[in-house]
């Protein structure tokens, strides 16, 4: 038969995605959760997996065109007869009576059971986009309890691609089929520690969504999971712009407005017309950090470590929400109040071929200071190869961005919509500056506060980024904040 597969919502709402490249022709055959394509959305580019097994039978776009979601993406001839299937005739036989029996089952169980079975054989398994697929061989099913119970226990194909979900036994009171969610959506939930069984069963009949993690973890208390930074390859750089170049006789070239380019021109019109902006700047002696750094490159036991300014700036601005914990809220228009963050998810502004696009170190406060700049470093590479995940630039609580690697001393940034506070840190300069009484050449750097003035006050900003230049001054006094 033929199955038609539609683009799926790939994080939280986007309307529409780009086809990058095309990884399958038609008459290919591909196997299930086979990469098919590459495509961008307004936030990173993202691997669209094979929802079945079987053979390409067309593809519904060109690379270079933007799909809706929802539209027909690629269809495939899948299934087949019995004279198509290798097994022997005894086996086929065994596997009919196994499936008779199973339907016979089915009729037998409650209506809400059968139910979540017919829609199990009907959906394809799209790992991170769906359930159980209608392929040609039945998928071993989960074991029955009685009804309002069940035992939930990922069997072993499901474990092996899918190792984020959650793995357990024991009879509860929940539903018997696993949380229908996007992959964004499950991160959320792992980074907050929230058990997706336990959101489902308080939303039936839902797809869970990130407003349903966000409310069951601020309402229930759960065990934060503090995430975990680990060295990984940097995967392939991303495709550069697939924009033609212009004949010489051009005078324009025009550009279509798409990807991250449009998102992030809609996000700071938005911030821009909403949150009044202010902007504080401070010009500090930064002569013992780059010391402090330069010893730290021959500590053997930091090898394979990079450790720079802009993480020592990362741990600073940590210390100094504490302090100033104003900077590290947001103004929720909606409710008429302002919320303030108990954690910190800092957001590291990077500069891409695709545009500026802002990864987020999730409970960076937890952070020591070289897992703080593994984090930075290993996001900063994702981002430049294109395969950040849409999960991964949302949620920020405060951000950084480094324009001192452009040459750059100081700036007015916009903030990110949500934040309150975004930090510039400009370019290390080698000056003549006051040390002692005396005129001395110094390292020196600028940094530049643009905050929210409906929530933070000026002093509030002011003693913020005295709190960040006296640790970048003097690093010892980390250990004197609390």
């Amino acid at each position: 038969m033929i199955a038609e597969f539609l683009l799926p919502d790939l994080g939280e709402g986007l309307p529409e995605a780009e086809i990058v490249a095309w990884l399958v022709a038609e008459g290919d055959v591909v196997t299930l959760n086979q990469t098919i394509a590459e495509v961008e959305t307004a936030k990173a580019v993202v691997e669209i997996p094979s929802p079945y097994a079987g053979t390409v039978q067309g593809l519904h776009a060109a690379a270079g065109d933007v799909v809706a979601v929802g539209s027909p993406l690629v269809s495939f001839a899948v299934g087949g007869t019995d004279a198509d299937d290798p097994a022997p005739a005894a086996t086929r036989t065994e596997r009919a009576s196994a499936t008779e029996r199973e339907d016979a089952d089915e009729s037998a169980a409650p209506p809400a059971v059968a139910a979540a079975a017919e829609a199990e054989r009907a959906t394809p398994n799209l790992v991170g986009y769906g359930a159980a697929p209608a392929s040609g061989s039945r998928p071993k099913r989960r074991a029955r309890a009685a009804a309002g119970t069940a035992t939930l226990d990922a069997d072993t194909a499901v474990r092996e691609a899918a190792p984020h979900d959650a793995v357990r036994t024991g009879p509860i009171d929940l539903p018997l089929e696993r949380p229908r969610s996007t992959p964004p959506v499950r991160k959320l939930a792992k980074d907050l520690g929230v058990d997706l069984v336990l959101v489902a069963a308080a939303h039936p009949g839902e797809a869970v969504t990130r407003a349903h993690v966000e409310e069951y973890a601020a309402r229930v208390p759960v065990a934060s999971v503090a995430r975990s930074v680990s060295a990984s390859t940097v995967p392939p750089a991303a495709p550069a712009s697939t924009a033609a170049r212009p004949d010489p006789g051009e005078r324009v070239t025009r550009t279509p407005i798409r990807g991250v380019r449009k998102h992030t021109a809609a996000a700071m019109v938005q911030s821009a017309f909403t949150a009044p902006h202010a902007t504080t700047f401070l010009t500090v002696d930064v002569t013992a950090t780059t010391e402090l750094l330069a010893s730290l490159k021959t500590d053997r036991a930091l090898d394979g470590h990079r450790i720079g300014v802009l993480a020592v700036v990362a741990k600073a601005v940590c210390l100094a929400l504490g302090r100033t914990p104003a900077l590290n809220a947001r103004w929720d228009e909606a409710a008429g109040e302002i919320l303030e963050h108990h954690y910190v998810n800092l957001g590291i502004a990077a500069a891409t071929d695709r545009g500026l696009v802002v990864p987020i170190v999730r409970d960076a406060e937890r952070l020591p200071l070289v897992d703080l700049a593994d984090a930075i470093a290993e996001l900063a590479g994702t981002a430049r190869a294109g395969r950040t995940a849409p999960a991964d630039m949302t949620g920020g609580t405060f951000s950084i961005t480094n324009v001192g690697v452009f040459g750059v001393d100081a700036g007015t940034p916009i903030l990110n919509p949500g934040e309150a506070g975004i930090l510039a840190v400009g370019a290390v300069r080698r000056t003549p500056w006051e040390h002692h009484g005396e005129i001395a050449l110094r390292d020196v750097l600028t940094l530049s506060l643009s905050f929210d003035h409906r929530v933070v006050d000026g002093a509030e900003a002011a003693r913020f980024l005295t709190d960040v230049a006296g640790v970048l001054r003097e690093p010892g006094r980390a250990m004197l904040l609390r």
